[in-house]
């Protein structure tokens, strides 16, 4: 049986008295787009610089496609392909300069496959690097990240700056990466992101890993949000009895709605009124963990944040 592309082992990295990653241990599969979600600061970057021997961890280890991130560094990198979070590229070079650059570094590419993501992304190489946005900065980094066909992709935070059009294409990429047999590693922390192309999502806040679930698992659990407008005010309180509801609240007109599971029940009982328009979407991930993961992060923490917030607010009165 053939080793896991990506093994993180009780991993544990400090900074002095700082835990940055706590005893995290989680596995990717061959052919897996694996979502690693979590607040800024969670610890996503720092464990991917550990698997990827940017940085030593402090305990546990890591592996890619069954070599030690550590002893086998040099030959991982020949099957990998990396966007960091933080790109630097020189500013006077063109973004087709920055890939040949690149490219003599990993021994050659097939610019013909180059110049198909480039299309793809529409992506204008003949510019300086200090003329691009953000957004031309981070095509480039997704080119490189896969000009190697790499067997095994890392994305740190990868559609940052992208406009809607190209994030869609973008995803449409790494579905049929995966398809091909390999791995990805995507590190974010936009929930709606994840859940557009993952299979399974890790959530890590403060250091330490929640949960490792798949995305249909979370779809069942997930607690969201439901936006009612009507033709005449309705009490929160109708709503209350509904199954899966979790919370409701009115004002004038609108009545939302917190739920899991099906929303047909819900659309039952709002539909016994005029309804004038209906809106959806998930929670954003601070309130994802609070009410998602409640028991499993433990009430202690959710106090021990609330009082940090409640200290962060009196600071900046001040």
């Amino acid at each position: 049986m053939a080793p896991a592309p990506i093994e993180i082992d009780h991993l544990t990295k400090r900074f002095g008295d700082v835990v940055a990653v706590d005893d995290a241990s989680f596995q990717i599969e061959e052919g897996e787009i694996f979502g690693f979600l979590g607040p800024n600061g969670a610890g996503k970057s720092t464990t991917i610089r550990c698997l990827l021997d940017l940085i030593r961890p402090t305990s546990g280890s890591c592996r890619v496609l069954g070599l030690d991130s550590r002893k086998d560094a040099v030959e991982i990198r020949r099957h990998l392909g990396f966007l960091p979070s933080d790109l630097a590229m020189y500013p006077n070079l063109t973004g087709r300069q920055t890939l040949e650059f690149l490219a003599h570094l990993r021994g050659g590419v097939d610019w013909a496959w180059v110049d198909e993501l480039s299309e793809r992304l529409d992506a204008d190489l003949s510019r300086r690097v200090a003329e691009y946005s953000s957004g031309n900065r981070q095509k480039v980094g997704i080119i490189q990240a896969f000009m190697n066909r790499p067997r095994v992709a890392v994305l740190d935070e990868p559609i940052t700056g992208l406009d809607p059009l190209v994030q869609l294409e973008f995803h449409t990429m790494l579905r049929e990466h995966a398809a091909a047999g390999n791995t990805v590693f995507l590190s974010s922390h936009t929930l709606s992101e994840v859940e557009r192309v993952t299979d399974r999502v890790a959530f890590i806040r403060r250091g330490r890993l929640v949960a490792v679930e798949s995305m249909d698992e979370l779809r069942d659990k997930a607690v969201r949000r439901l936006r009612l407008e009507f033709a005449a005010p309705v009490p929160a309180a109708d709503f209350l009895a509904v199954p899966g509801v979790h919370e409701a609240s009115a004002d004038g007109l609108v009545v939302t709605v917190q739920y899991e599971g099906s929303m047909a029940p819900l659309l039952r009982a709002a539909t016994d009124r005029e309804v004038l328009s209906v809106e959806s979407g998930s929670l954003d991930l601070d309130e994802m963990f609070l009410e998602f993961y409640r028991d499993e992060v433990g009430e202690d923490v959710l106090a021990e944040e609330a009082s940090e917030e409640e200290r962060a607010a009196g600071r900046g009165s001040r």
